[in-house]
């Protein structure tokens, strides 16, 4: 199972932002919804194809109320979630599965809510540079593309 992860907004509440519009509703409808961070909402896909797909879908929603689009697949990482961007890239075959660990972007979790994005790019022997920007006690990573780490 693919898993996405769709956080909004610091101003928003994404949750009834989504709900609340019959299309968004619907294309929601046939998921069970959950919320691994704070204002964020989690669902669960059979496939990369069927995330990108859904997330293209809702992309008139993501635009409007949502701030990170996270996607997981257990096929390339279980640990590290990958951007929408790179997914995507993924699916189109324009990215190697295994070419995607290089770049992330890696947040601090604090009270359930992502803080403060540190890029951080990996060195040939796959360790990854420890979070700073602040005391946290967990981190979550998310692999991007060289062009969403350049910017």
């Amino acid at each position: 199972m693919t898993t996405v992860c769709l956080v909004g907004e610091p101003e928003t509440d994404l949750r009834y932002e989504l709900l609340s519009r019959e299309t968004a509703r619907e294309a929601l409808a046939t998921y069970d919804l959950r919320s691994p961070f704070e204002n964020s909402i989690a669902l669960d896909t059979v496939s990369l194809g069927a995330a990108v797909s859904l997330c293209n879908d809702l992309n008139w929603y993501l635009v409007r109320f949502v701030d990170e689009v996270l996607i997981r697949e257990p096929s390339i990482t279980r640990d590290e979630w990958l951007s929408r961007t790179l997914a995507t890239a993924v699916r189109n075959d324009a990215v190697r599965r295994e070419e995607t660990d290089r770049f992330l972007k890696l947040y601090g979790l604090e009270d359930g809510r992502l803080v403060e994005p540190m890029y951080l790019a990996r060195s040939d022997d796959a360790e990854l540079p420890e979070y700073d920007l602040r005391d946290v006690d967990e981190t979550v990573g998310v692999r991007v593309t060289r062009e969403e780490f350049d910017d």
